[in-house]
């Protein structure tokens, strides 16, 4: 919302209280979820309940020295978005003011009441047109093209809302945001600027199943529990456990084409880190820098908790604007805790009857609105984008059956489960391969076939199969000791600790084991497997498990994930494994 918004107000009314960020207005004329500007200073707002002459607001700022009687002046236009190019390499808060511009303004610390447009609109953009004099257009469609940054190529696009038309008028040239570069026979100046309301969906023609996995470089999650571009993912777990290193990650190294960062109520450091790290980074992908193709909107736990809740909204509407253009959008939600006790804040001052643990009654469905706004879809211009949500959840104390959790997991199909016991033994990523789950392999198994290794399906059915029958054997250990197994429950507790070990650790901060290609992972998966063949055809053959273990060509498997020229290290390993155990039957 620019501060021209913020003039042409359409009515004023009067403060009757305030209770934190809730303030109570009297003879406003307004409509549910308009933005209004609250007291002397200007402050940010928008209508959230209207009961007879009492219109209900929540303050996007900090409302102390806010007092009754104060004017409150209505925009008459619900909360929306500055789209348009520059919105990549930049940082937001929950509302969509740029931080870096404001930075310049006041420092550091920002003023109440203080606004600036979502984009630059004084910026000569380079704009090369599409479509010629003429030709028939319609809502959606690609007008022409823009270099945004290094990485990624704008499209500006006929808002979805225009009746379309005729061309008139187009050349190319050097525009800003707010200049014509399209005109249409029906009168419409098309800007390369749109706004859009952030709490309503951009429209599509057809939702449609995911067919394709967004690679992660992470072995479990590519080859245990993998993610659909277009899919919808939770990362619960307890506090350091690694959620936030996880999530970033995925936005350093997943196969998006754009990424939307939103931190939502987490600490000041972590996003500092965010900030610092990422300018900074070379993208895996272009070799650009990993900011040219980011959005980070960063809502910290001392911001004001009403913007905290807009700013999932603001964030998956920056990423419905890019899916429209055809790309491949993935959105880190880090967390949605922090956004689901922002409701229940704002719910108890409106003195709402609350629900489980005191979240609103409604915390299911706003969680289930967030969560649908994903998918991989049809857009109404003919092409194919898809927004893939992964949104990571702080229970508190590390419980599992809290209502936002429980409520989150009904809602997506892939679940990363972190676990505290997993990070104090050092073991990351710290996902418990027990409690996760993908509802989407079945449907990527074709995808992995095809790509990556025909037999992927069955190799991965053996490693879960395996590591399934270690978590039962690991009880009966604990109480008579591994000697008193069986021989080969022995060996296959061998098995299962090198896949552990050497295929589901995996070290963020090494150059090369950071990001693990597909083609590697199953590699690897590969090469344990051979291990396991190999170890079982000797223990049958009547050589003792223990000389079976002694092997000096196993310990290699543990090298497997940082070697460079890892098909030959591989091969090399797999080589030697056969060869010595086969000498000893």
């Amino acid at each position: 919302m620019s501060q021209a918004t913020q003039i042409d107000t359409t009515d004023e009314g009067v403060i009757e209280s305030v209770s934190g960020p809730v303030v109570v207005a009297t003879d406003l004329d307004a409509r549910m979820n308009d933005v209004v500007y609250v007291g002397e200073e200007g402050l940010m707002g928008e209508v959230i309940e209207i009961e007879g002459d009492l219109t209900t607001i929540q303050v996007y700022e900090e409302t102390s020295d806010v007092a009754p009687g104060e004017p409150v002046a209505n925009t008459g236009e619900p909360l929306t978005v500055d789209l348009g190019p520059g919105m990549m390499d930049s940082i937001y808060d929950g509302v969509q003011r740029p931080l870096d511009v404001l930075e310049e303004q006041m420092g550091a610390f920002l003023d109440r009441g203080v606004d600036a447009p979502g984009i630059d609109l004084d910026k000569q953009w380079e704009f090369t047109p599409e479509v010629e004099v003429g030709d028939e257009v319609e809502a959606g469609d690609v007008l022409g093209t823009v270099p945004e940054t290094e990485s990624i190529e704008h499209k500006v696009l006929l808002p979805p809302d225009s009746e379309g038309g005729e061309v008139t008028a187009v050349e190319p040239g050097s525009f800003t945001v707010t200049d014509t570069v399209v005109e249409l026979d029906t009168g419409e100046e098309v800007t390369m600027r749109q706004e859009w309301p952030v709490r309503e969906a951009r429209p599509t023609v057809d939702k449609m199943t995911p067919d394709t996995p967004l690679v992660s470089g992470q072995r479990i999650l590519d080859g245990l529990f993998p993610l659909a571009k277009g899919g919808t993912a939770a990362i619960p777990g307890p506090f350091g456990s690694g959620k936030t290193v996880t999530q970033q990650s995925l936005a350093k190294f997943a196969d998006a084409d754009i990424v939307v960062y939103i931190g939502c109520g987490e600490r000041g450091n972590e996003m500092t880190e965010v900030i610092e790290d990422f300018p900074e980074l070379p993208d895996p992908q272009t070799g650009n820098a990993l900011m040219a193709r980011t959005c980070l909107i960063a809502n910290t736990s001392n911001m004001p908790v009403a913007a905290r809740e807009s700013c999932v909204y603001t964030g998956i509407t920056i990423a419905e604007y890019y899916r429209d253009m055809g790309y491949d959008v993935a959105l880190m939600a880090d967390s949605t805790s922090r956004w689901a006790e922002a409701m229940r804040e704002i719910s108890s001052r409106l003195e709402e009857m609350p629900g489980e643990e005191g979240y609103p009654a409604y915390l299911a469905a706003r969680l289930s609105q967030f969560y649908e706004r994903a998918g991989y879809f049809q857009n109404i211009n003919g092409s194919e984008g898809s927004i893939s949500v992964i949104g990571a959840v702080s229970p508190p104390g590390g419980d599992f059956s809290e209502p936002v959790t429980q409520n989150t997991l009904r809602i997506v199909k892939t679940f990363w489960a972190l676990d505290a016991d997993l990070a104090e033994r050092r073991h990351f990523p710290a996902i418990n391969w027990d409690e996760s789950y993908s509802l989407y392999r079945e449907q990527l198994d074709p995808w992995f076939a095809e790509n990556v290794a025909a037999d992927w399906a069955e190799t991965r059915q053996w490693a879960i199969d395996t590591l399934d029958e270690e978590s039962e054997l690991q009880e009966i250990v604990q109480l008579v000791g591994k000697d008193a197994l069986p021989e080969d429950q022995q060996l296959t507790l061998e098995v299962a600790r090198y896949l552990r070990e050497a295929w589901l650790q995996q070290n963020a901060f090494h150059d090369v084991d950071r990001y693990c290609p597909p083609e590697k992972t199953s590699r690897m998966l590969e090469a344990i497997k051979t291990y396991n063949d190999e170890a079982f055809r000797a223990l049958e053959a009547g050589v003792p498990v223990e000389e079976i273990q002694s092997i000096d060509a196993a310990p290699r498997l543990n090298r497997m994930s940082t070697a460079e020229e890892y098909e030959e290290f591989i091969a090399e390993v797999e080589g030697e494994i056969t060869e010595e155990l086969r000498e000893k039957y």
